[in-house]
This record gives structure tokens, C-alpha cells and sequence, in this order.
């Protein structure tokens, strides 16, 4: 497999993880999502879900077997998180590594073509995801306000190494049909 194609996601959705619909769930024929957690559900300094967030996820259960898998170390953070979802969690992931998503692969019980990995980051969730042959979803990052103002140079810089690479990181409207 050439770089591009590990480094392409599936699909690119405008906007937060929030605007992941069960419609778009369904259409891909996704049974489980597995979910990065730092600037994918929460900001990167805080450490409690949002209510947004929670009313997201009690929806997608619904519809979707769904795991957290942080690259992040901290258990107070990333536990209180995931208990404040009711969601299984692994910490430490090392993403590109592929161990802790194979491990919530495994506990979801389904086809590895069945669950998306959903993310921010190209190098870590994508290429992760896509090495273990998942759907793969890339979403904007939800930040603090205070770093929001700033510009995010290590995504800005993904970005521009991966379409130099030949992946297409553009948002997908187009295939995004609402009901």
C-alpha cells in the first residue's frame, strides 16, 4: 500500500465528531466506532465530557458498538472521560501502533470492515485505522477557545505532508446526504 492510500481517510467530515449522524453510521454499514478522545471528543485541556458530547454518544449507541482509544497516559483524564460516557477505554495507545485498537477490535467482537476509527490526526488515528483495514473518519478537532485562536501548526503541517503524498484531504460534502 502506498503512503497515500494509508494516509487517505474514507471520509472527512466538516466539522466536529458531533456531526457524525447515525444516517452517515448506517450508510457505511459501520456496527462500532473506535474513538481517539484528546481534541476528537474533548479539548485538550479539559477533562470532562461535554453535555453536547454526552447526548452524541447516548444517541450512537444506539446504532454503534463504541470504544475510546487515547495515545494519552493520563488514567485521571482519559477514565473520568470514559466513565462520564459509560465507555470501555484503553490508554497509551502509541497510535500509528495498531495493539490497543486491535484490543478494542477484539472486545467489540466485529469484522474489522465494520467499525470506523475515528479521529484528528492523519499520522496517528488514520494511519492507524487504515493499517488495520477500518473505515476511517477524520473529523476537526474540537479546541479550547483560548488555543483556538491560534492556528494548529502539527495538523496544518499533516496536512500539507499527506496532499503532498498524494492523499486528498478535502471535506467530502458532496457524499454527506442528509434526510
Amino acid at each position: 500500500m502506498t503512503w497515500n492510500k494509508f494516509l487517505q481517510p474514507n471520509l472527512i467530515l466538516e466539522g466536529s465528531v458531533l456531526n457524525l449522524t447515525p444516517d452517515i453510521i448506517q450508510q457505511y454499514g459501520l456496527k462500532g466506532l473506535v474513538l481517539d478522545v484528546d481534541e476528537t471528543l474533548v479539548p485538550m485541556r479539559v477533562g470532562i465530557a461535554s453535555p453536547e458530547l454526552k447526548q452524541w454518544v447516548e444517541q450512537i449507541r444506539s446504532f454503534a458498538d463504541l470504544c475510546l482509544v487515547s495515545n494519552n497516559l493520563s488514567e485521571a483524564r482519559i477514565g473520568g472521560i470514559a466513565r462520564s460516557l459509560n465507555l470501555p477505554y484503553y490508554l497509551g495507545a502509541a497510535k500509528p501502533s495498531r495493539r490497543k485498537i486491535r484490543a478494542a477490535l477484539q472486545a467489540m467482537n466485529l469484522p474489522v470492515q465494520q467499525v470506523a476509527m475515528v479521529g484528528d490526526r492523519l499520522f496517528t488515528d488514520v494511519l492507524a485505522g487504515n493499517r488495520l483495514g477500518m473505515f476511517t473518519i477524520l473529523v476537526e478537532p474540537i479546541v479550547h477557545p483560548d488555543v483556538a485562536l491560534r492556528s494548529h501548526p502539527i495538523r496544518n503541517f499533516e496536512v500539507w505532508i499527506s496532499e503532498f503524498l498524494g492523499a486528498s484531504i478535502t471535506p467530502e460534502q458532496n457524499k454527506i446526504h442528509k434526510h
